[in-house]
Order: structure tokens, then C-alpha cells, then sequence
């Protein structure tokens, strides 16, 4: 029996990103952050912060060695890219449901589109679920996440851990 790894890699990754959207309060909440040091760029719209940088918006968390904060024409946050050994990422999906954190060398977080791109020794753990690969894209909005492996030969390929559900649940 052939399996079409692409399906199967699919329909994992659509129950392990089940009601990823965030908490809706989060995005009216204020945003704190802490780091050693900071410099902005009114005219760019830049802000970089470094050393032990933390951004905590509600639910959501975002830290790293090193943090920029782009800044849109309308000066609304249009992009946080984090890095670190390891940068790091966290929010609750929804009231009823446990944190689900994400790691990684780099994340790129586009704030409208609601997409976090982890790479480097990317891991995103949903519950006792874990996931990894060279690349891993988690959409907030949509509640999608893909994850890639390495294109060259002998490269870092996905790997999944998904725990058993508890006998009588869905």
C-alpha cells in the first residue's frame, strides 16, 4: 500500500493547528517591551531592540536576542522579526485551549497577514504536541500551518509528534 505523504502530512498538520486563532482580545491590548538596549529610525519606521528582548501583547509573546519592529506608513507594527539561540513565540489559541509556543533561529512575524515564519531549528509544541523542520509557516487567521523540510540531499526533515487522544474524546 502506497501513502500519499503529502495528504497524510496534511490532514496532520490540520488537527494539530485546529482553533489556532488568537485570543480576539489580544490584538486590543497594549504592547510591552523590555530590552537592554534600543535604537529607532522615526524616518524608516525601524526599531531595533537587542539583548534580552521581550514583547508581550495579552496572550501573545514574542522574545529573542535581537528584535526589529517595522513600522507601516500608519505607523501601526507591520512586522516583527525576531532572532535568537533560540528566538521564541507564544500565544493562547482561544480561552479553553493551552499555549502554543513556537522556537526557531528567525521568526518573521507579517502582523496583518497574521503569519509567523519560523526558521533555523523551527518547533512549534500545540499541547503535548510537537512538530519541526527547516521551515514552519503558522497563519493565525486562517488557522493553517505548513511545515518544510530541507531540500538538499541528507537536510532536516519534518517531524511530527502527535500524542494519543484520552479514551472518550473527540
Amino acid at each position: 500500500m502506497r501513502i500519499n505523504r503529502p495528504a497524510l502530512l496534511a490532514a496532520i498538520l490540520l488537527t494539530l493547528s485546529a482553533g489556532t486563532h488568537a485570543l480576539p482580545e489580544d490584538r486590543n491590548q497594549p504592547i510591552n517591551i523590555a530590552a537592554d538596549r534600543a535604537s529607532m529610525n522615526e524616518r524608516t519606521g525601524l526599531t531595533v531592540y537587542t539583548g534580552n528582548v521581550e514583547i508581550i501583547q495579552g496572550s501573545m509573546e514574542i522574545r529573542g536576542d535581537r528584535v526589529e519592529l517595522h513600522r507601516a506608513s500608519d505607523g501601526s507594527i507591520d512586522r516583527i522579526i525576531s532572532t535568537g539561540t533560540p528566538a521564541e513565540f507564544q500565544q493562547q489559541p482561544s480561552a479553553n485551549q493551552p499555549l502554543t509556543r513556537a522556537y526557531g533561529d528567525r521568526m518573521d512575524y507579517r502582523v496583518k497577514q497574521q503569519e509567523i515564519t519560523i526558521t533555523e531549528n523551527a518547533r512549534v509544541d500545540q499541547n503535548k504536541d510537537t512538530f519541526t523542520g527547516e521551515r514552519i509557516v503558522y497563519n493565525m487567521e486562517r488557522a493553517l500551518v505548513n511545515a518544510f523540510g530541507s531540500d538538499r540531499a541528507g537536510g532536516e526533515r519534518v517531524k511530527m509528534v502527535i500524542q494519543p487522544k484520552p479514551a472518550g474524546t473527540n
